[in-house]
């Protein structure tokens, strides 16, 4: 008999859960898996329980051992610091123990795959940033999941409308077609948010695609395919800040993992502060300390073990998923120091990958102070950021265009001003470029703007032939207009043919208004035109200064020659080709926006009103 008790003593202190365990939380652990074969050896697990803090942990693997154990004060977590640099790809058990009370966890290394992944993006590419809850609903079952806490869909314009990964990869043929290369989701992770989740910026869990978009395994897929027909997808990432409905936060380690010792203090989005040579510490502290809203609690990047869990999650990501790039929300509001580390480690397991931060400041000198080895942040730490966002560039692209061209300092003589300071970046050709975005006014911010069809040719065609990597918002193809006037959601409008019951569907072309085709048809001939032309992603450029309301520069890469020409006033322009000689290399030259071969040995060349000529001199 006393041998049976001992034997139900032992089955009952070995069960994960056992019937006086089931008092107890289950322990999560994130991340859930790794691999084996990784750059850097040492793995941080994130053990979330109840009451674990005090458990001794054994492994049931040699070639896995433990490097540190770290007791957080709030006892629902232990920090797991392993070292896998000798380890197989494997399954294990992590042994807990507290008393007479035994969890055993079942853990897994993976093998590495062969997959592509972390392939970067570069001047060759041009991005397409949708929304993916206002793109396309592929999967109507899941609008609606059950348990959690925003659980209606409707049309509100802040609402969850549907939209989901089903959709996005349903329409990746669209995508192709249209001749974009990458796409940049905004977050597709959870956001179990009370309301206002449709955007994705609130993350409650960095490990899981948000049921009402798909799952890991859909968006897994979702990558696959896009792969498969030579596209590119970019994980845009947010580690400045989560959800306050992250257990991260909920339930936090302590209160060292969030800012203000968790409290909620306000950032004054000054973040010029931080770069400024002559601010104050209590101004440079507040921009990237404070916290964007109440319902955004700011992580502590300076805190060694949330870099780590920071860290781990971005290649987390790239190993599952296969993911090529990574777009980081809020750069500058995350701490400096500890984000050039998180991308030195990336670069170091991905040497191909590309990340661009999103560095929202209006002029090039703020911007060009984030990336990295810029030639003015001086006393700054190398941000070692390859790719920044030329916001200056959007703005001029959606003010200059508005007025008449003179030679100093009206329309497109700001936007060859601008360029004249290129020399202030470390890498022009590492600017991501855009007309608009999600945050911003749509680069037509009224439909009247919208009918302007001369306006849109001449932005399309300078974002797609100037320096940097050009990016779209969806529908600009389609001379979607919206301003910020009227709040987020009318920026973020549903896609034309992405929702049950919508009159016009752009992915088939059916019931397609005359502005709409007219803008996407040139929308696609520029952007077929640009895959082909190694000059326009790869070429020096070379401008002239503004002359006559006219605005010519050029492309030049390996013997190929491309010049374009813009006439920025309300008047027929007559162009005298002689001072443009060292840009035209032929006689004749195939106009890509006409399709025409124009003579080039009359002396002179008419451009439209607000005309715009693409001159390719291939060979």
């Amino acid at each position: 008999m006393s041998k049976l008790y001992t034997l139900l003593f032992v089955l009952f202190t070995l069960l994960p859960l056992s019937a006086k365990g089931r008092t107890q939380s289950s322990v999560q652990v994130q991340p859930a898996f790794w691999w084996s074969g990784m750059v850097n050896p040492t793995l941080q697990l994130v053990l979330h329980g109840h009451n674990i803090g005090h458990s001794q942990v054994t492994l049931s693997t040699t070639d896995v051992s433990i490097d540190s154990i770290v007791r957080p004060v709030n006892s629902n977590y232990l920090l797991v610091y392993l070292n896998i640099g000798r380890a197989r790809a494997q399954r294990f058990n992590l042994q807990l123990q507290s008393g007479r009370t035994r969890q055993r966890i079942a853990y897994e290394l993976k093998a590495r795959d062969a997959a592509p992944k972390a392939q970067g993006f570069d001047a060759a590419d041009v991005l397409y940033l949708l929304m993916p809850d206002r793109f396309a609903n592929g999967d109507v079952r899941n609008d609606v999941v059950k348990g959690l806490r925003e659980s209606t869909a409707s049309q509100a314009p802040d609402a969850r409308h549907g939209g989901d990964l089903a959709g996005m990869t349903r329409h990746l043929d669209y995508l192709d077609s249209l001749g974009v290369t990458t796409i940049w989701p905004t977050p597709l992770l959870l956001n179990d948010m009370p309301a206002g989740s449709y955007h994705g910026y609130a993350i409650t869990n960095y490990y899981e695609v948000d049921p009402r978009f798909g799952s890991n395994a859909d968006y897994r897929d979702f990558v696959s395919q896009a792969h498969k027909r030579g596209m590119k997808v970019v994980q845009d990432m947010v580690f400045n800040h989560c959800g306050s409905m992250n257990p991260l936060f909920v339930d936090r380690p302590d209160s060292t993992w969030f800012n203000n010792n968790s409290h909620y203090v306000q950032t004054s989005y000054k973040i010029a502060a931080v770069t400024d040579p002559h601010a104050s510490s209590a101004d440079a502290q507040n921009a990237q300390d404070g916290w964007f809203v109440a319902s955004m609690p700011d992580f502590n990047q300076r805190n060694p073990h949330v870099m780590r869990y920071l860290i781990q999650n971005a290649v987390w990501w790239i190993e599952y998923a296969g993911i090529d790039g990574i777009r980081q929300d809020t750069y500058p509001y995350a701490d400096r120091q500890a984000m050039a580390r998180w991308c030195e480690e990336l670069k170091a397991q991905y040497p191909h990958l590309n990340i661009v931060g999103e560095t929202w400041l209006n002029n090039n000198v703020g911007v060009s102070a984030w990336q990295k080895d810029s030639p003015v942040a001086q006393g700054l730490c190398n941000s070692q950021l390859p790719t920044v966002m030329d916001f200056p560039l959007m703005g001029l692209l959606n003010s200059a265009l508005d007025e008449r061209t003179n030679e100093w300092d009206k329309g497109l003589a700001r936007i060859y001003d601008y360029l004249s300071q290129d020399n202030v970046y470390a890498d022009p050709a590492h600017l991501l470029t855009f007309m608009s975005n999600h945050d911003t006014d749509r680069f037509a911010r009224v439909q009247a703007q919208a009918m302007q069809s001369w306006r849109y040719r001449q932005a399309l065609t300078l974002l797609l032939s100037l320096r940097g990597i050009p990016q779209l918002y969806y529908g600009d193809e389609l001379a979607m207009a919206a301003n910020k006037g009227k709040g987020d959601g009318a920026l973020r409008q549903n896609f034309p043919g992405g929702f049950a019951g919508d009159s016009i569907n752009a992915f088939t072309g059916s019931h397609m208004t005359p502005l709409m085709q007219q803008t996407y048809d040139f929308t696609r001939r520029l952007l077929q035109w640009r895959k082909q032309c190694d000059a326009v992603k790869y070429g020096s450029l070379r401008q002239f200064t503004v002359a006559d309301g006219v605005y010519v520069y050029s492309r030049e890469y390996k013997g190929h020659t491309v010049t374009i020409m813009l006439n920025g006033t309300d008047a027929p322009a007559c162009v005298s080709l002689a001072r443009y000689a060292e840009a035209l290399p032929a006689s004749t030259a195939r106009d890509v926006v006409s399709g025409r071969t124009l003579r080039l040995d009359q002396g002179t060349l008419q451009l439209d009103v607000r005309g715009v000529v693409v001159l390719d001199f291939a060979k």
